[in-house]
């Protein structure tokens, strides 16, 4: 049934007569391929056969001779929306044409399989360059941003075999950040480039360093413009109500964390990276932990009736660690997702991190808190040293009046 058999050196391989393959092969239909439940091997000529367990699992199989040896190899799922009848003949074509030329189909495969698992990762190389260089770094906050970038945002990269990436991987992953949050960007781009000269040091790749700036990304990339610290484009925060109000009208998880950005006057980064585990529900307290700080030191937010309202709307359907989730499994929102959601409102020319400066502009020109409290709102380290070492309190309950204000002045109706 399978064909006339050929012996060369000691090996017996498929081959049929060439008179005789078109009624040999292809006897199954598609449709029947459907609706077949029958346990057994249905054949479809030529060594491909559809085998159907007791169970009902369906898969498709090649069968041949190699050195006297009845073989098998397995060509994958016939699970519907998996390999099709039409793919299983491809890969039995290719199988008999390796037998032709006198190769075992199946050791071909393992072959292959052995290659790619021999495969290093920039994900693997990029975990152990953090595992040897995090003791040189001067505290848990500057390796969580380590970990950040070359995880969440170097995330394309990281199932791609380090000696197989080029400089279009790398600007694929350095291009949407570039121009948005540049400095995250320009950091990003060091990291990568320091991963990909371990991995030269390590004989894992060879050839010059598609990360590297001078003479090269320089020539691809625009220059990044230096802004000057902290003048980030702000919303002016008499609009902020009418802002709110046209935000509110999307029900995006993108939409309620850029809310929740706004009423807690938090960082970008803080928000994304925002868990479960540091809400505080019975107290209405965020607690961020000092390697989520870019000063390195908790902070406690104290949560507006709004934003508790946000979190249990969330906490009702969540499936994941992270309060704000991403499309990834238990992954959180892209870095660039609450950036995006104002680009659908129309509001480029603003930033996500402009909105700290519409609360501080807030404070200062309507209300009577102290400067002093809304800097601490904003996590911003005290400068003054004699200052920072005789305040011990964060004035949590201050704050609190100040934050339920601020929210109150946030959902107001526009104009009023």
């Amino acid at each position: 049934m399978l064909g006339q058999m050929l012996g060369q050196g000691g090996v017996i391989h498929f081959l049929p007569p060439p008179d005789s393959m078109a009624r040999q092969i292809n006897k199954l239909i598609a449709r029947t391929v459907d609706v077949l439940t029958k346990p057994g091997r249905h054949s479809d000529g030529g060594g491909l056969y559809l085998s159907i367990t007791k169970a009902g699992a369906r898969r498709w199989v090649f069968l041949y001779r190699w050195q006297g040896k009845p073989t098998e190899m397995g060509l994958g799922s016939a699970a519907k929306g998996k390999v099709s009848l039409a793919r299983a003949r491809e890969l039995a074509s290719e199988a008999r044409s390796l037998l032709a030329s006198g190769i075992s189909p199946l050791a071909e495969k393992r072959a292959a399989q052995s290659a790619v698992a021999s495969v290093t990762s920039f994900g693997e190389v990029a975990n152990s360059y953090l595992e040897a260089m995090s003791p040189q770094w001067r505290n848990a906050k500057h390796r969580a941003q380590w970990v950040m970038t070359l995880t969440h945002y170097a995330e394309p990269l990281r199932a791609t075999d380090i000696s197989a990436i080029t400089t279009d991987d790398v600007v694929a992953v350095l291009k949407p950040l570039w121009t948005q949050i540049p400095e995250t960007a320009e950091r990003l781009r060091g990291r990568i480039e320091a991963v990909l000269d371990s991995a030269k040091a390590q004989g894992l790749r060879s050839g010059e360093n598609p990360a590297r700036w001078r003479g090269h990304l320089a020539l691809i990339l625009p220059k990044r413009q230096r802004l000057t610290r902290g003048h980030h484009a702000a919303l002016p925060y008499r609009n902020i109500p009418a802002f709110i109000k046209r935000l509110r009208q999307s029900d995006s998880i993108a939409a309620l964390a850029l809310e929740f950005c706004m009423l807690t006057a938090a960082r970008t980064n803080e928000v994304l990276g925002a868990n479960w585990q540091e809400i505080n529900p019975k107290l209405k307290i965020w607690v961020i932990p000092a390697d989520r700080m870019k000063a390195g030191k908790e902070h406690r937010i104290p949560l507006s009736p709004r934003a508790m309202a946000i979190l249990r709307s969330l906490r009702a359907a969540k499936t994941s660690p992270f309060v704000f989730e991403g499309n990834k499994p238990k992954q959180p929102l892209s870095s660039m997702a609450m950036a995006m959601q104002l680009r659908r409102l129309g509001r480029t020319d603003i930033t996500v991190h402009g909105f700290r400066s519409s609360f501080r502009d807030w404070v200062w020109e309507e209300t009577e808190f102290p400067h002093e409290l809304a800097e601490q709102a904003l996590a911003h380290t005290i400068q003054n040293k004699a200052e920072a070492a005789y305040r011990r309190g964060d004035a949590l309950e201050r704050r609190r009046a100040m934050m339920n204000a601020w929210a109150n002045f946030c959902q107001r109706n526009p104009g009023a």
